[in-house]
């Protein structure tokens, strides 16, 4: 039986990257959108082409903003295999502000990131995943989507609006035996966080019962679980993995 097929958003880099080598070790074919970083995407390219041996792995550059960006990672997955049996919808970014500073610009970048993006990726492997009679669909929420965060309005209400994309797609899906669930991680090791003065990071620190940061790796398998066979009667979930912070 062919390997099967995942497309992973902004796997440039931090989550997306530890994402897309996660499912390398478990023998994915993968199609890696990002961004604009070249050198970033090539090293997670070669990371996972390490971690998974002969699988393949092609990248897509693109804003996943747009519809074309869409088109070309759903063409490229069915030119594997002709199969597409994960979307991670992982691609996200920041514009943050006060709400009273806060332009529609810097809205609506956020919101045709974070929320169109992932709404267009689903939209566009619903019909292959359809007829497989088969999927997973996993997409990054936050827990900011969940409790809110000063200074993110845009950025919060986006990942709160996965989630109700989720719910309802998984709905839809559900008699297809097409998962779709989201994942809300809390803080996180990434480039975003690492710049946090140290004031900043000793207080949402004091905030996390586990009392340390996430790392990547400990979101990539939520989300391996999530796109493997053992995940199969979970759908339409927002799992949280924060270390006890939004409780």
């Amino acid at each position: 039986m062919d390997k099967a097929s995942a497309i992973v958003t902004g796997a440039g880099r931090g989550i997306g990257r530890a994402i897309a080598v996660a499912l390398a070790k478990k023998g994915y074919n993968l199609v890696l959108g990002y961004a604009g970083n070249d050198a970033a995407a090539k090293e997670t390219m070669e990371e996972c082409q390490k971690a998974g041996g002969d699988i393949e792995v092609m990248l897509v550059k693109g804003d996943i903003g747009l519809e074309k960006t869409a088109d070309d990672l759903l063409n490229a997955a069915l030119s594997i295999n002709g199969r597409v049996d994960v979307l991670v919808n992982n691609a996200g970014i920041t514009r943050d502000k006060l709400l009273a500073a806060m332009s529609a610009d810097d809205f609506d970048a956020v919101y045709n990131t974070n929320l169109k993006g992932a709404f267009m990726m689903m939209q566009k492997v619903t019909r292959p995943m359809m007829k497989q009679k088969s999927g997973r669909i996993i997409n990054m929420s936050s827990i900011v989507g969940i409790c809110g965060n000063a200074g993110q309005a845009n950025y919060a209400a986006s990942k709160a609006g996965i989630i109700g994309l989720t719910k309802s797609a998984a709905k839809e899906l559900a008699s297809r035996n097409i998962t779709v669930n989201a994942v809300a991680p809390g803080m996180i090791e990434t480039d975003m966080t690492a710049v946090l003065p140290e004031e900043a990071r000793n207080r949402i620190l004091s905030s996390i019962p586990m009392k340390r940061m996430g790392t990547p790796e400990d979101v990539a398998g939520l989300v391996t679980f999530l796109a493997g066979p053992d995940s199969s009667y979970i759908t339409g979930q927002v799992i949280g993995i924060d270390g006890g912070m939004q409780f």
